[in-house]
């Protein structure tokens, strides 16, 4: 394990999540961490309503303004933002050459299921109704944002709306009844998430809904008819059988998924590409899947 992820590790098991911590105080943390990532050189942001959620578009330098990437932060449902996640939404907009839209999506407790995928779903649309080709539009998001991504894609196909020409959850949280055996063979792995904090996440974003409903939990949903995906996790993650298990299922409904797992990645490494080659590469290999997949013109 090299110096800087053994750092970064060591910062994260410094700070642990312990139940004792309120939202507030969760959320105050995430904020404060996302502030510290420099932007990439040559980012621009600028905020604009995208069918009712507030969102950014976030594009860095030689941008297609015909190319799109849909991206959903990540957070437990309960905390995370834009602001926060500025840097990787950049990022990805670098080696996409595609304009991103990051939205604000509304948080739990005090939006529970569905103010999320309604949020998420309503901001796609928005860019449907702008015109622009579901065929050069991408959708991938964090950990939270993940797992919205897919609930997206079901949504979509239930809804009988245009599909995106792909999808790329990152350490995606497919499954809220947290039932994978890796919460129980990673727990000493995983600095970062727990089964136990998980259980309380989805508790404050379930609200009393069936913690098995697809748009919650997609790992639980029918899996055909989705376009390809890149899911990418962390051998160490706690989660890591989140996307194990929804690679296999979506596989078995003859769809096509690449899951990319990893040696020795934490859950959302791609917040520390600032610092960490593994980020730096994972969101490449974003770049590599979208050129191979968004129709060029």
């Amino acid at each position: 394990m090299d110096n800087v992820l053994e750092k970064i590790l060591a910062a994260r098991r410094a700070n642990p999540y312990s139940p004792e911590k309120s939202i507030e105080d969760l959320r105050t943390e995430h904020a404060a961490g996302g502030a510290e990532v420099p932007l990439p050189e040559g980012t621009q942001f600028e905020a604009c309503d995208a069918g009712g959620v507030p969102s950014e578009i976030i594009e860095t330098e030689d941008t297609n303004a015909k190319r799109w990437f849909l991206f959903i932060h990540g957070g437990g449902y309960y905390r995370g933002s834009v602001a926060a996640t500025r840097s990787t939404a950049a990022r990805i907009s670098a080696v996409t050459g595609a304009k991103v839209l990051s939205i604000d999506y509304r948080l739990a407790p005090e939006h529970a299921y569905p103010a999320a995928i309604d949020d998420t779903y309503a901001a796609y649309r928005w860019l449907l109704d702008q015109g622009h080709d579901p065929a050069q539009l991408m959708v991938g998001g964090i950990s939270a944002g993940g797992g919205l991504t897919l609930a997206l894609l079901l949504r979509l196909r239930d809804e009988g709306d245009p599909l995106p020409a792909g999808a790329v959850p990152m350490s995606p949280w497919t499954d809220l009844t947290q039932s994978g055996d890796s919460f129980a063979t990673n727990a000493e792995n995983d600095p970062i998430i727990s089964k136990g904090y998980l259980d309380r996440m989805a508790g404050l974003y379930l609200n009393g809904a069936d913690a098995r409903t697809p748009y919650a939990s997609p790992l639980h949903g029918d899996l055909s008819g989705l376009p390809p995906l890149l899911i990418q996790v962390g051998s160490a993650e706690t989660m890591r059988d989140d996307s194990v298990a929804f690679a296999r299922k979506i596989e078995r409904a003859g769809g096509k998924a690449m899951l990319e797992v990893w040696p020795d990645m934490f859950h959302g490494w791609h917040g520390s590409a600032h610092l960490l080659s593994d980020a730096e590469l994972a969101i490449e290999r974003i770049g590599e899947f979208f050129a191979s997949h968004v129709e060029t013109q």
